[in-house]
């Protein structure tokens, strides 16, 4: 796969899986929510709609797929699928497994609570589960 430029904040705030057709699929670094970003690669996206018809297809079928993951692995309250990009403008859809327990139910994510870092071994955990994922 062509390196393809992610924003620096993503870098910073996230862990990469892995790379699938259109998207390339990270976790955010904060324990407290299973949170997952898909972040197509296409040149300067910055909303779904600046997908060609092709693209918006192929990311629908991996949003779908990943939130199917999410369902299935931590057996969620509700999902959470969203694309703000208030602060990072690149195109990045955010996917979070949300629980009644969680410390900002029914509140979005955003803002309410510090980050806390995954632990190596949670990342590296997903990271080998991703390695194994196939389109």
């Amino acid at each position: 796969m062509s390196a393809f430029p992610i924003a620096k904040a993503l870098l910073e705030d996230s862990y990469f899986l892995t790379d699938w057709p259109l998207c390339q699929v990270r976790v955010m670094d904060d324990a407290q929510y299973p949170w997952f970003l898909l972040i197509p690669r296409v040149e300067d996206a910055r909303e779904i709609c600046d997908l060609n018809e092709e693209q918006q297809l192929q990311f629908l079928h991996e949003s779908s797929f990943l939130s199917h993951w999410l369902k299935a692995e931590y057996k969620p309250d509700k999902l959470n699928v969203a694309a703000l990009g208030n602060r990072v403008p690149q195109l990045h859809i955010h996917h979070i497994a949300r629980f009644i327990s969680d410390v900002s139910w029914p509140d979005p994510v955003w803002g309410k609570h510090p980050m806390q870092p995954l632990s190596d071994k949670e990342v590296a955990r997903l990271q080998e589960l991703f390695a194994d994922i196939t389109f």
